[in-house]
């Protein structure tokens, strides 16, 4: 019987050699072009980093208040204030400038990449069809994983940790993009159609207009992915608020690690605050 067993035993597919294969050949072919890349964006974050810490923290603080009462309303500004002066106090400047200019640069690409792959996921069922397994296999990975190819093309710190935010982060923004114009009320749609509209003034004109609080709604959970993986990619050398959980674990300190995760929770909760507002005032404009 064991004989027989053994006879049927099925043999186990390599995938994990196949992806060795597949990241190998890539990083001997791509590995030139992306660490080049890596210099340019990772001086664009430090020079931006340096910029922002450089700067009083109190005129930081201002402006920052500044801009939130200019996008949303004087009680969220007033958080913002105070959420921001309050992590300056703990002697966490530098490491909050360095997770949200992470974010924000991250989040940037992500949007600048996933809502054209959006758009063209809602115009063509085909490619809506091959989009929607990726999304669903992308948000499922475990974030942990992202980092691993991120380290041969682009080495260790905050540009790595840029590379798999963004990769994290950017299911959102497509699949909220193609919904919200694959959601469009079929009469508008055949409305622009009796009006003779081409495909390109249809989409521009009467489907991404009503889309954009669905879009909105996207950016805002891109932007709290984005922040979630910043923290782990401090595994990476990101540094940032996550860099000090990070060596609160190291070390056994408790207290700092604390600090840093309320830190993190703090401008969490001054991100999120601020892209919902947008994202409400502009429902409410389109209804």
């Amino acid at each position: 019987m064991r004989g027989m067993a053994m006879a049927f035993e099925i043999p186990r597919i390599p995938l994990a050699e196949w992806c060795d294969i597949a990241l190998d050949w890539a990083t001997a072919h791509f590995s030139g072009v992306t660490r080049a890349l890596s210099a340019v964006v990772g001086t664009g974050i430090e020079a931006t980093t340096d910029f922002l810490v450089d700067l009083p923290p109190w005129l930081v603080i201002i402006a920052f208040g500044l801009a939130a009462w200019r996008l949303t309303t004087i009680r969220i500004a007033l958080f913002t204030v105070v959420g921001f002066a309050f992590l300056w106090n703990l002697e966490l400047w530098r490491a909050t400038m360095q997770s949200l200019v992470l974010v924000l640069v991250s989040t940037l690409f992500a949007l600048a990449i996933g809502i054209p792959i959006g758009i063209g996921a809602a115009v063509s069922k085909r490619f809506w069809r091959v989009v929607a397994p990726a999304l669903d296999m992308m948000q499922t990975m475990p974030s942990f994983v992202y980092l691993i190819p991120a380290i041969p093309f682009f080495g260790l710190g905050a540009v790595s940790a840029c590379f798999a935010t963004i990769v994290f982060a950017m299911p959102p923004t497509i699949r909220l993009t193609a919904l919200g114009i694959m959601q469009t009320p079929p009469e508008l749609v055949e409305a622009a159609d009796a009006f003779g509209s081409s495909r390109w003034q249809k989409l521009f004109k009467v489907q991404l207009p009503l889309a954009i609080p669905t879009i909105m709604a996207g950016i805002n959970q891109t932007i709290m992915l984005a922040l979630s993986m910043v923290v782990i990619a401090a595994m990476i050398g990101a540094g940032g608020l996550g860099g000090e959980v990070w060596k609160a674990i190291q070390r056994l300190e408790a207290g700092q690690g604390f600090q840093a995760g309320i830190a993190i929770v703090v401008l969490a909760v001054i991100l999120d605050r601020i892209t919902q507002h947008i994202a409400r005032h502009m429902r409410r404009d389109k209804a």
